[in-house]
């Protein structure tokens, strides 16, 4: 009788075991033919949007391919090779600077062109940036130097943004109203007031001094506020901009370790404490040549660790160290790999107004957004968004480029092909959504890819060579057979 209990019982298991096995299958079978459905391009269109140099293409729709069965690609064609299968970043966005001295540039068109200006940027129909970042009081691009308080208030009770609210605010706001649910709005310093710093100088570098570290740190408690009491919400800070450089504007000096103390033990904890642990700490935002440095000091503390968001980097490192240092960052994603990467600054320097159309100026912009997302970059900040006919204005003739410029003597706006290089991006490519795995077989071109949420896919090409380039587009099983002109851009959305 036993006997048959134990017998009736395996039986019963058996039979149980086999049903869950064929669920399992079952399962796995609707997975794999969800996947097959995803990726099935067969006879689906790509829509092709150029900028080509010695042309009137700029974000010019100007081509429809459909996908066919792929075929082995020939050690003699260009290919760039998409797997949607492999997905790596989530997407944050990318933006440009609102600058005291964009403000000021700003304030000097018509009504008429202060809406085409933000409508270009910040719109759908222009190349909708997400991402804007400020200074926390003065920077050099701007009329002069000036903090929130009075010099040598130590306590803070003279706080005031009323400087900020003249131009730079109202400006920040109407940039604001045309983002939709994806503003990222970060601040940055670029020196402590005067008397905090062992120099007694907001330019020039200097170092603040310890015993303003945490006076430091309740400012920073005090712009969050104020800007917030202005219905602007922050999302970040970065600790303080080029922490390494001595610049004849505003500066300060950290080494990695006193950068590491001040946010462990002061700017992190005062955060906590007056409720913002919801805000994002970036640290370092200087350029990529030290920041495997920087990383390794901050990031191997875990006390400080926890209070940060991740490293943002700047591209400058091209005038000490000659090529731009992508590794670094592929580096930093591998070894801190829940640390995210953030580009914060970015600008073609040394102004001349002869060169608004210098094709070589946007294709820097392509070849660091590319490679900087190829290395896990979620985001990408560009400098000023508009400068005037000079470069500025600059409190210390650092006079630069911008994607827009502004003829303030005529009202009249200024696209450079930048400005059309990065919208090949930002136009396209989604808040939340994640980059794919893109390589290519040539080093004539460069591409990256991001898959938004609702599925579709945003391939980015550039050719800086000065022929036209055929190439094949594989996605899976599927391919399109595509030329991309001479110094030229592509999207492909699919």
């Amino acid at each position: 009788m036993i006997k048959n209990c134990f017998y009736i019982l395996f039986v019963c298991i058996t039979l149980l075991s086999c049903k869950q096995n064929e669920e399992r299958n079952d399962l796995a079978v609707i997975n794999e033919s969800d996947i097959k459905e995803k990726t099935n391009l067969l006879g689906k269109e790509a829509q092709i949007y150029t900028t080509a140099e010695n042309t009137d293409k700029r974000l010019f729709l100007d081509l429809q391919k459909t996908f066919e069965n792929a075929k082995q690609p020939l050690e003699t064609e260009v290919a760039i090779f998409v797997n949607p299968e492999k997905q790596f970043q989530e997407f944050l966005g990318i933006g440009g600077a609102i600058t005291d001295a964009a403000a000021e540039v700003f304030s000097q068109l018509s009504e008429e062109k202060q809406d085409e200006f933000l409508k270009a940027y910040f719109s759908e129909e222009g190349i909708n940036y997400n991402i804007i970042r400020t200074s926390i009081h003065s920077s050099d691009f701007g009329l002069g130097s000036h903090t929130y308080i009075e010099e040598g208030d130590k306590e803070l009770k003279t706080f005031s943004i009323e400087k900020d609210k003249v131009k730079r605010i109202p400006m920040i706001k109407r940039a604001q109203a045309l983002i939709n649910d994806d503003l990222v709005f970060y601040a940055s310093p670029w020196s402590p007031p005067a008397f905090m710093k062992s120099n007694n100088d907001m330019l020039q570098g200097g170092k603040l001094l310890p015993e303003y570290y945490q006076t430091w740190a309740d400012y920073f408690v005090k712009f969050i506020e104020a800007y917030e009491a202005e219905g602007i919400p922050v999302w970040g800070v970065t600790i303080q901009n080029e922490p390494m450089a001595k610049q004849r504007w505003e500066s300060c000096i950290y080494t990695a370790e006193e950068e590491r103390d001040f946010l462990k033990n002061n700017l992190g904890p005062t955060f906590a404490t007056n409720g913002f642990s919801g805000k994002n700490i970036v640290v370092w935002d200087h350029n990529r040549d030290l920041i495997s440095h920087r990383a390794n000091t901050i990031f191997e503390d875990p006390e400080a660790m926890k209070y940060a968001w991740g490293i943002g980097f700047h591209w400058y490192e091209i005038w000490t160290g000659g090529e731009p240092k992508y590794d670094n960052l592929k580096n930093i994603k591998a070894s801190f790999p829940e640390m995210n990467l953030l580009f914060t600054e970015g600008c073609q320097e040394k102004f001349d107004p002869t060169q608004y159309e210098r094709w070589s100026n946007a294709e820097r912009y392509g070849n660091s957004m590319i490679n900087d997302f190829n290395s896990g970059t979620v985001g990408w900040t560009d400098w000023n968004i508009l400068l005037n006919e000079k470069g500025g204005p600059n409190h210390v003739q650092n006079f630069c480029f911008a994607p827009i410029h502004a003829d303030t003597q005529n009202n009249e706006l200024i696209y450079t092909p930048t400005y059309y290089y990065i919208g090949h991006f930002s136009k396209f490519i989604k808040p939340k959504a994640k980059r794919i795995s893109t390589t290519m077989s040539r080093s004539t071109i460069e591409s990256t890819s991001f898959q938004n949420p609702n599925g579709q896919i945003i391939t980015v090409v550039m050719n800086k060579t000065k022929d036209p380039i055929d190439y094949k587009l594989l996605v899976g099983d599927y391919e399109i057979k595509n030329k991309i002109l001479p110094h030229a851009m592509q999207t492909i959305i699919y």
